[in-house]
């Protein structure tokens, strides 16, 4: 195939990227799918302990973060879950519904992408991966790009190279410089879905790692009921990494350590068993650590039969809003997503494309587009990435 002849170039062979090249190949588009990396689709293999939540059957789109929250809501509407969950039960793969509607595959996450590269195949698209772009540019109407020495055009260029998180795996920011590069805005980036690192002053947290318990975490109007997890760090488990993408740094979480009680249930405790231990009464609904832990903050000691009851509404007041002040996150390294990205205003809801530079588009990851933990943003990729390529 000579240099000129691509209808679309891809870059970035992860979700949005596949599904981008599968959706415009076989519409009989020449498409060619670039990616640095030697395989296609690293962050889907790792997903879900390596068996990849595929999606989630809740997707709507305000469980997604941007600065304008409609914007993911035409892309989402015309591919839904139901739609990927028809591909994958086309291509023989099991699969089952853990909690909170997250899809797993029964096997592994390599059968995602053997089935995303089989509909690749199936739309005659050219791959070139473990080749490296050199430079991208734009004249008479077409895309330049240089990989590995040697010049490809296409009219359309799609930029699928995901966000900054876990740099390990070939992350960077590359996106954002061609997006920038061709004047369209970037939102400042930032890690989401990542653990919260603690403070000195809250090592007593920190020597409790390996410690879990169902909590519901706060931060402002949103709240989210999931296990809690401390590390030697801080705070991790599916309830810290959602609340972290709308956290805000220098500011407290809230956390309710037992979300099934209620208001006054230490006082009802006290009447009910008066010669048990405060102590004792956390423990028995906590981790013994983790209850020993809060008891010492909380400074209660002795029997509660003991104790004033406005020292006990107290206590179970802290127990229901505990503030914790992280002092930052464990940054890309270890976070699952990055938030911000190419601004959606600079976009076409519908197609992907850029407003102002004919036959740019810009899915996935890299887009200012974030969603929950759980699926969610495999399914903004799936979305988005059909999006642009019935578009091109």
């Amino acid at each position: 195939m000579s240099a000129a002849n691509y209808d679309a170039i891809i870059l970035g062979a992860g979700a949005a990227g596949l599904m981008a090249a599968l959706t415009a190949g076989q519409r009989g588009r020449r498409v060619l799918l670039v990616d640095h990396a030697d395989e296609p689709g690293k962050k889907i293999l790792i997903s879900g302990g390596g068996r990849c939540n595929f999606t989630n059957i809740h997707t709507a789109a305000d469980r997604y973060i941007s600065d304008n929250p409609h914007f993911a809501r035409s892309a989402l509407a015309r591919y839904t879950p139901a739609d990927f969950i028809a591909m994958v039960n086309r291509h023989g793969i099991a699969w089952h519904e853990k909690t909170l509607g997250q899809l797993f595959c029964d096997g592994s996450a390599r059968q995602i992408v053997d089935m995303l590269m089989a509909e690749c195949r199936d739309g005659g698209v050219t791959f070139a991966f473990g080749q490296s772009v050199s430079t991208v540019d734009h004249a008479d109407g077409l895309y330049r790009v240089t990989i590995d020495g040697r010049g490809h055009h296409a009219p359309a260029l799609i930029l699928a190279t995901g966000g900054l998180s876990i740099p390990k795996m070939g992350a960077t920011g590359f996106a954002f410089e061609i997006a920038r590069k061709f004047g369209l805005q970037v939102v400042q980036t930032r890690p989401a879905l990542v653990p919260f690192t603690l403070g000195e002053d809250e090592a007593l947290f920190r020597s409790l790692s390996g410690v879990s318990t169902d909590v519901v975490t706060h931060w402002g109007k949103t709240a989210f009921r999931e296990a809690a997890l401390f590390t030697h760090k801080g705070l991790s488990g599916p309830a810290m990494l959602q609340i972290s993408s709308y956290w805000q740094h220098r500011t407290p979480i809230a956390v309710n350590f037992l979300p099934e009680e209620g208001a006054d249930w230490l006082v009802e405790e006290k009447r009910n068993r008066p010669r048990a231990a405060f102590r004792s009464a956390l423990a028995r609904r906590l981790p013994e650590r983790l209850a020993e832990a809060l008891g010492s903050r909380l400074g209660l000691e002795g029997e509660l039969s003991g104790m004033k009851d406005a020292d006990l509404r107290k206590a179970q007041q802290q127990l229901a809003r505990w503030p914790f002040n992280p002092n930052g996150t464990e940054g890309y390294a270890k976070a699952e997503v990055t938030a911000g990205g190419v601004s959606t205003r600079a976009l076409n809801q519908k197609t992907m494309a850029a407003a102002k530079v004919p036959g740019l588009y810009a899915i996935g990851e890299a887009v200012d587009v974030t969603g929950w933990l759980g699926g969610y943003n495999f399914q903004w990729a799936w979305a988005s990435g059909r999006a642009a390529g019935e578009a091109v």
